[in-house]
């Protein structure tokens, strides 16, 4: 076959790949997120600027990671089971849009509320418990950072509402958008207010970009005559159905969760600066798979949601076509990102406090968290469509052997690698549990060929 014919086929079939929606609506998320991605990368590097490994970047990430991890376990959980849910209602003979949308405001609300109490009164506790040893001061920084960042709990979690009925009703370049303003806030604030905010201004900075980024949803939303508001019904059919999901997938996501917990634990038992070094060892990774991550969570959650009700065999073909597409693909930006590590690591953050020993530990640190790329992307495809079909409470079964084997892993490591043992062991632990995830969802392939057969 000559050279000519073989790049015919080829341009013939990225053109194909271009022409399918599913494709195509990644494509979009996926560039407008590498857009929004890479000014957030740039307000890392202003951060690793002024504040190095330093106490100040230690607090604020242990302020944050309640917040963060109520949004992500909590609010998070809800907004990914009011999807499909959503979908079935819309799709239903009798259905009110309205009540069901009005219902997930409120349960967002309530769900905010709840455990920003919570949070508060067991602040003290969960310092004490996990953070042991440390000055007042260290506490009082943290705390401080804290109270300033908890409201942001009711804009992530009305923003995830109207992002995703934007994503259901196909304005995928829209919702992407929300995550640029904690980004901007954080830019002007350095550039710009660095003295007057102080040591606040990144908590202060999160808030405010947080608020705008509800606001901005709000009005597209309004603009785009999305939400359609009515009495909540918190009895109907696919609400019964959505609320009987979500422990199983608030456990799920709550043992997914605390692998961030667990790893700032153990290394905060080690030197000053050793949370900063590993959280700014996930910053690249996390850049590569956030990218691919939104546009997935974003495009495929819905999209499968609807196939699953119209074509259970074929939703799962179009899975594992997709999984190998993706899997093939993260590979190669991990190994890309092994090969330049050092490189990226020294660029984007060596400078002013952020020294060259800073790098070799970091970039040391990145290489290791890299090689679980391809299974963490491929794993949150799987997760999606498990969510799709309401396969919640197997997940949770597997998230709770994963954090156990976490721990476990952690106290066998810590000791002799440091803090590259909390690397090596989250690799393992994330490589283990998306490889069951995937043997879990062929046993549901199977089943459903049979029911079809």
């Amino acid at each position: 076959m000559s050279n000519k014919v073989v790049l015919s086929t080829l341009v013939n079939k990225i053109q194909g790949l271009l022409k399918n929606k599913v494709i195509g609506n990644i494509l979009i998320v996926g560039s407008v997120t590498l857009f929004i991605k890479g000014l957030g990368f740039y307000k890392e590097t202003l951060v690793a600027s002024n504040f190095g490994l330093s106490m100040i970047l230690d607090t604020f990430f242990i302020a944050f990671l309640i917040p963060g991890f109520i949004q992500n376990v909590f609010l998070q959980s809800f907004n990914t089971v009011f999807i499909p849910n959503y979908i079935s209602e819309t799709k239903s003979e009798n259905n009110n849009i309205g009540s069901f949308q009005a219902m997930g405001f409120v349960t967002s609300i309530l769900a905010a509320t709840l455990f920003s109490l919570v949070a508060i009164l067991g602040t003290d506790i969960y310092l004490e418990a996990f953070f042991p040893g440390k000055e007042d001061f260290y506490y009082d920084l943290v705390k401080s950072q804290f109270y300033i960042i908890l409201p942001s709990l009711y804009f992530w979690g009305l923003s995830s509402i109207l992002a995703s009925l934007l994503n259901i009703n196909n304005e995928f370049a829209y919702s992407s958008f929300r995550g640029v303003f904690i980004a901007i806030t954080t830019i002007v604030a350095l550039l710009f207010f660095r003295e007057t905010l102080g040591d606040m201004l990144l908590a202060i900075s999160t808030l405010i970009g947080s608020f705008f980024g509800f606001i901005y949803l709000l009005i597209i939303c309004l603009r785009k005559n999305i939400i359609k508001l009515s009495s909540p019904d918190f009895r109907s059919r696919n609400a019964i159905i959505m609320f009987k999901q979500i422990p199983a997938k608030i456990t799920s996501s709550t043992f997914a969760g605390l692998h961030g917990v667990v790893d700032q634990f153990f290394a905060a038992q080690l030197a000053i600066g050793s949370i900063a070094a590993l959280n700014y060892a996930l910053k690249i990774p996390a850049f590569a798979i956030g990218i691919l991550v939104i546009a997935m969570n974003n495009v495929l959650l819905p999209y499968f949601s609807k196939s699953v009700l119209e074509n259970r065999e074929k939703a799962f073909e179009q899975l594992f076509k997709i999984l190998k597409i993706i899997f093939a693909i993260s590979t190669v930006i991990a190994v890309a990102g092994i090969l330049t590590s050092d490189f990226f690591v020294s660029l984007f953050f060596e400078r002013n406090e952020f020294t060259s020993e800073d790098s070799i530990l970091v970039s040391g640190l990145q290489k290791i968290i890299l090689i679980y790329i391809p299974f963490k992307i491929s794993g949150m495809l799987l997760v999606n469509f498990l969510t799709s079909i309401n396969k919640n409470s197997y997940m949770a079964i597997v998230s709770f052997v994963s954090i156990v084997l976490n721990v476990i892993l952690n106290f066998i490591l810590v000791k002799p690698y440091g803090v590259f043992g909390i690397a090596i062991a989250t690799t393992v632990v994330v490589i283990l549990r998306n490889l069951i995830l995937f043997y879990f969802t062929k046993v549901q392939k199977n089943k459903a060929y049979n029911i079809e057969s």
